[in-house]
């Protein structure tokens, strides 16, 4: 059939007008009904104008694969009756968006275009169908189980998954990749090649620069000859430049360096506003590693110590990101032949905030409260560049040819998140946990990205996803349950706690089935029992019953249920080295028809600036007259309560989670009790204060300050969209 160029939409367009009305109040109420509105004029006038149209499901699949635009190998995995039935059923279901900004954002960024990008080929539906069908790998039951978890809303596989899967021009599935550097020009070579193709691929790359030696060390007894890791910034930073997908996105990296590297200072300030054009780095991101004795020291208000990384792998016969800097500071204090720096450990906590207030940057991870609750054998040395993925990494050793003498294990993201609305409501909420799972094991399964082997070899030994959750304040919002709270934080910790006990059944019967579990799993503390102690000393009881009865649905599993876990998987093992992380949400979760990630909303009526059609408008998802005090904005919480939340969920997840600090330049008065009356503005001291308190209450890492300031403007908002679910 032919594909028509011209597009058939009609001349008056009314869902822009309808969609911008939820902006002025009528009678002091949201007219939340124009929202409803502009759904259905954007369907009637731009939607069903501009879909091709075909008669049958057979002549759908047949054109889009002899045009190239569906991959044919996964739909000859089964019976094609299979498949128009499945698509059937689908439609059959009558899916509807509930807002337009959610139906928005799924036709201008997931449908499925015509070459020339004028002409949807493809419904909500038809794209979980092709997701549910991939992922399922030939398995009919798994693949009708997939497509009712995600048109059901329940299971959300990430971007790049949920824009890829199924198509035959298409970037990886990976979310994004963790990568180290080593001390030596080999390692920066190679590290820069792994950059180029994983950037290319898609999706965020993290570096860690903690390794290499600092400005003014001596290379070959030559001393003040290091160039430090600026200028390897620098280089990253170009390669993401370039390396950009043919221009469809901007090259995302984030580098990570630990607080005690000689170079810290410098190294922040690459991103302050007046830094000198020679050293600034404008697109890549920063993060830093900061382990306990940091926090010691600023609280001591003493010096601290920086440390050459060159010297101190000389001594210890291990890179610096390996040594534990908390356990070892005195000894390497007094070490003769560490060459070390002196600083005021306040002078640079007020400098890490400074830049948060101007940036939002850097992120923080608190590695050696990532390390302490790290399940697997290993050393987790930094992060992503959403902060939530925590993993171990073993480096690599790489000769003059640029090849491996030893190949180590770097990390690629397999992601997907619950939605945590629906997933309450769940008929079986066990067996949709298992689904999502075994959808995102295929992910893993099939990623094998052979130019960057170090990334190849962690996938295949540990099998890692990140499994992850939204909506937890609609969820709150539409039970009357006020953010922050005691029913909340009961709320969100039983949640996790059931999804940490129903992805950990789902892994131990893959590995079951597949007679396989992760490397070097006997020596993790699944296989010897200690990782289930907490769970089986005594029974989670709710002291709510509101929240009882809105988890009414959820199994949650008995410390006799625990026991048995704990003796079955220190019997047959685990298929993934890690399950559970919680990303960050983007266009998504408007899709999804729910708020973003674990965080709270930032307005009720949220305003997106669009590239091309100017303002639009979200209304907080089922926003109504009945629930909208319980929709309080981030920028009007005090943070210590959004830490309180993901603190209650991080006890129950084995990775990180994506924490947005969300702060006011103009500080309402009385919302922390440090801030004098009359002292409205926002300071270090306060994002000190709450830096500390996350490290105090757990948190292993901290993403983006986001400051609303006096113009409206936001800093720090930007976030990865490959990297997001």
């Amino acid at each position: 059939m032919k594909n028509p160029q011209v597009s058939n939409e009609p001349n008056e367009i009314t869902y822009y007008k309808l969609n911008n009305e939820l902006n002025i109040p009528i009678d002091n109420k949201i007219p939340l009904e124009k929202d409803k509105e502009a759904v259905r004029a954007f369907f009637l006038e731009h939607v069903n104008p501009n879909t091709v149209f075909f008669y049958t499901f057979e002549e759908k699949i047949r054109y889009l694969i002899d045009h190239d635009y569906l991959d044919e190998s996964f739909i000859n995995k089964y019976d094609r009756d299979f498949i128009y039935q499945l698509m059937q059923d689908a439609y059959d279901r009558k899916f509807r968006f509930q807002s337009f900004m959610g139906a928005y954002k799924f036709y201008t960024q997931y449908a499925m275009k015509t070459d020339d990008g004028e002409r949807y080929l493809e419904r909500y539906e038809d794209r979980v169908v092709y997701n549910a069908l991939y992922l399922a790998d030939g398995d009919e039951d798994l693949a009708r189980k997939l497509c009712d978890e995600i048109l059901s809303q329940r299971f959300q596989p990430a971007t790049p998954t949920f824009l890829n899967a199924g198509r035959k021009r298409r970037g990886e599935m990976v979310s994004c990749f963790l990568i180290q550097l080593t001390d030596d020009m080999n390692s920066i070579g190679r590290g820069i090649n792994s950059a180029l193709q994983l950037s290319k691929r898609g999706g965020g790359v993290g570096i860690n620069l903690s390794n290499l030696r600092e400005e003014g060390a001596p290379i070959k007894k030559i001393e003040n000859a290091a160039s430090g890791v600026v200028p390897v910034m620098k280089l990253f930073e170009d390669c993401f430049s370039y390396a950009n997908q043919l221009g469809q996105r901007n090259g995302a990296g984030v580098v990570y360096l630990n607080v005690f590297h000689p170079d810290i200072v410098r190294f922040l300030s690459t991103k302050k506003e007046n830094a000198d054009e020679k050293i600034r780095v404008k697109t890549l991101s920063l993060g830093i590693t900061v382990p306990d004795k940091f926090y010691e020291l600023v609280a001591a208000d003493d010096d601290m110590y920086l440390f050459s990384p060159y010297d101190v792998e000389r001594i210890y016969g291990k890179p610096f990101s390996y040594v534990n800097i908390t356990e070892e500071y005195d000894r390497l204090v007094h070490h003769p032949e560490v060459r070390k720096y002196r600083i005021r450990a306040r002078e640079l906590e007020n400098e890490i905030s400074k830049l948060q207030q101007e940036s939002g940057y850097p992120y923080i991870v608190n590695i050696d409260t990532a390390n302490e609750a790290n399940p697997i054998d290993g050393t987790i040395v930094m992060s992503n560049l959403c902060s939530e993925i925590l993993q171990i990494q073993e480096p690599s050793k790489i000769n003059d040819e640029q090849l491996y003498d030893h190949l180590g294990t770097d990390i690629s993201c397999n992601l997907g998140s619950t939605n945590m609305v629906n997933m309450v409501e769940s008929d079986d909420f066990a067996r949709s946990v298992e689904t999502a799972v075994r959808g995102l094991t295929f992910v893993t399964d099939s990623t094998d990205i052979e130019a960057v082997p170090s990334i190849q070899n962690g996938n295949q030994m540990y099998h890692t996803i990140g499994l992850g959750a939204m909506g937890l304040h609609t969820l709150f919002a539409i039970n009357h349950i006020y953010y922050g709270s005691d029913e909340s934080l009961e709320l969100t910790e039983a949640y996790f706690y059931a999804l940490n006990y129903w992805s950990l059944k789902a892994s131990h019967k893959i590995a079951v089935e597949r007679g396989q579990r992760f490397a070097n799993f006997e020596n993790s503390a699944y296989a010897d029992g200690s990782y289930f102690e907490p769970y089986i000393e005594e029974d989670f009881r709710y002291e709510s019953d509101k929240v009882a009865q809105i988890m009414a649905k959820v199994p949650l599993p008995s410390k006799e249920d625990w026991q048995a876990l704990r003796d079955d998987v220190m019997r047959d093992g685990l298929y993934h080295a890690y399950r559970l992380a919680v990303a960050p949400t983007g266009s998504i979760s408007y899709v999804n028809e729910t708020s973003a990630s674990l965080q709270p909303i930032i307005r009720l009526i949220e305003e997106r600036q669009e590239k091309k059609t100017g303002k639009t408008y979200y209304p907080a998802p089922q926003l109504s007259n009945d629930n909208i005090q319980y929709y309080e904005s981030a920028y009007d919480l005090d943070m210590r309560k959004v830490i309180d939340v993901y603190a209650a969920a991080q006890q129950h997840v084995d990775q990180g989670m994506s924490m947005t600090l969300f702060m006011r330049s103009d500080i309402p008065s009385g919302l922390y009790p440090w801030k004098d009356p009359d002292d409205h503005k926002l300071t270090t001291r306060d994002l000190n204060i709450l830096r500390n308190y996350a490290w105090n209450q757990g948190i292993k890492s901290i993403y983006y300050i986001r400051t609303f300031t006096d113009d409206g403007d936001e800093i720090g908002s930007n976030y990865c969209e490959s990297c997001s679910i």
